[in-house]
C-alpha cells in the first residue's frame, strides 16, 4: 500500500491548501455582498478575437482548461482566454463582484449564495460531476476509528467546511444512508490541510473530503464509509458567467464551451497523456501521483431543475438563503444547445 506524506511535507500542503480553495467559503454569502460590477466588456468588432477572463483555482476540475490552452483549442475557434489564477473561492467571488472576471468555475451552493438577491451568475455547463465508477466526494472514517459503517456515524463529529458543497454532500449522503438529521454531528474544519491531518491523527473520527486528497487518505489508511458514486445527483462543480457577459458576450460563451467540450472529449479518450497537467498543476497528492486515475468529465450536460431545486432546498433549510431561487434565474442551458 503506497503511504501518504507525512502532514508536514510541503507538497501535501500546497495540494490540499489548493483544494479547499474550492470547497470552503466560510461566509455565507459572496464577498462584497452587493451586485456585481456592470461595466460592460469592449464590444467585438467583426473578425477580432473575443475576450474572455476565466477565474482559475488550482484544483482537478480545471484540468479541461490547461488541455484546451495547451493543445490551442480556445485559438482555434477565434477566442483570447485568460487564465487568472486565484488562491480561494473568497479571492474568485471577488473578482468575479469586480467584473474583473467573465467567468468561473463553482458549485451549485456558491451560485446559490451570488444570487440570492437576484441573478448575478448563471450556470451554463456541469465542469465535473461523480461517477459510478469516479467519486467526486468522501466521507472517510480515520485509520484507528474502527468506523466501518454509516450506522456508526450516529453521532459522531464529522469534519466539514459549514455552508458550502462539503457540507450540502456530507448531510445528503448521510441522509441517503439512513441517518437522520438530529443524528448527523459535524465539526468545522475551514482548512482542508487542517481537517485531513486531524483526520488522520484520528483527532476527528470522519471527515468528508474531496478527491483526489481523498485519494491520498485512503492510501494513508483511511476508510471510505460513503461516497457519492451512488448518489451522482449530488455532486458537481458548474462553468458558471455573469448575466452581464452572457447578454454582451453571447457568442464568445458558446465558442468556450466548444473549445471546453472538444478537451473534454481529448482528456476522456486519453486519460494517461495528461498525468503530467495533474502534476504540473499540483492538483494529486504525491503519494498517489504514479496510481491516480483521471476521472471522465461531462460532456455538453447541463445541471437539472431536480438538482439545482435540491440544493436551493438544503440552502433554505440551513438559512443560507431566505427564500428559494427559481431555476431560469440559476441556469441557463440554452448554450450548450447553441453550439
Amino acid at each position: 500500500m503506497l503511504r501518504i506524506p507525512r502532514p508536514g511535507r510541503m507538497a501535501l500542503l500546497i495540494v490540499a491548501l489548493l483544494v479547499s480553495a474550492c470547497t470552503s467559503s466560510p461566509n455565507p454569502a459572496p464577498s462584497g455582498g452587493g451586485q456585481l460590477a456592470t461595466s460592460p466588456p469592449s464590444p467585438t468588432q467583426a473578425g477580432e478575437i473575443m475576450k474572455l477572463r476565466m477565474g482559475l483555482l488550482p484544483i482537478l476540475d480545471v484540468i479541461p482548461f490547461h488541455v484546451a490552452q495547451q493543445n490551442g483549442y480556445f485559438k482555434d475557434v477565434g477566442l483570447d482566454v485568460e487564465l487568472k489564477p486565484v488562491k480561494s473561492a473568497q479571492e474568485r467571488d471577488a473578482l468575479m463582484q469586480a467584473g474583473e472576471i467573465d467567468g468561473m468555475l463553482n458549485d451549485l451552493i456558491s451560485t446559490g449564495l451570488f444570487n440570492q438577491n437576484g441573478p448575478q451568475i448563471k450556470i451554463v455547463a456541469v465542469a465535473r460531476r461523480a461517477y459510478p465508477n469516479a467519486a467526486q466526494y468522501r466521507i472517510l472514517a480515520s485509520p484507528k476509528s474502527g468506523i466501518t459503517s454509516p450506522e456508526q456515524l450516529k453521532g459522531v463529529e464529522i469534519g466539514i467546511s459549514k455552508n458550502t458543497v462539503i457540507q450540502y454532500v456530507t448531510d445528503r449522503l448521510l441522509a441517503q444512508a439512513g441517518l437522520k438529521p438530529d443524528e448527523i454531528k459535524t465539526v468545522e474544519y475551514t482548512v482542508i490541510t487542517a481537517r485531513y491531518e486531524a483526520l488522520m491523527s484520528d483527532q476527528i473520527k470522519a471527515a468528508t473530503i474531496p478527491d483526489p486528497l481523498a485519494d491520498g487518505a485512503i492510501a494513508g489508511g483511511a476508510r471510505v464509509i460513503l461516497d457519492d458514486t451512488k448518489y451522482t445527483q449530488f455532486s458537481q462543480s458548474e462553468l458558471s458567467f455573469s448575466v452581464r457577459t452572457l447578454q454582451s458576450q453571447p457568442d464568445a460563451v458558446r465558442k468556450f464551451l466548444v473549445a471546453w467540450n472538444r478537451a473534454v472529449d481529448e482528456l476522456n479518450q486519453n486519460p494517461d497523456k495528461y498525468k503530467d497537467v495533474l502534476i504540473q498543476q499540483k492538483v494529486v497528492p504525491e503519494s498517489v501521483q504514479g496510481t491516480y486515475k483521471m476521472p471522465p468529465f461531462p460532456k455538453a450536460e447541463v445541471t437539472t431543475e431536480a438538482e439545482w431545486n435540491d440544493a436551493v432546498q438544503w440552502m433554505v433549510g440551513k438559512g443560507l438563503i431566505k427564500a428559494p431561487i427559481a431555476y431560469k434565474d440559476a441556469v441557463d442551458g440554452s448554450f450548450i444547445g447553441q453550439q
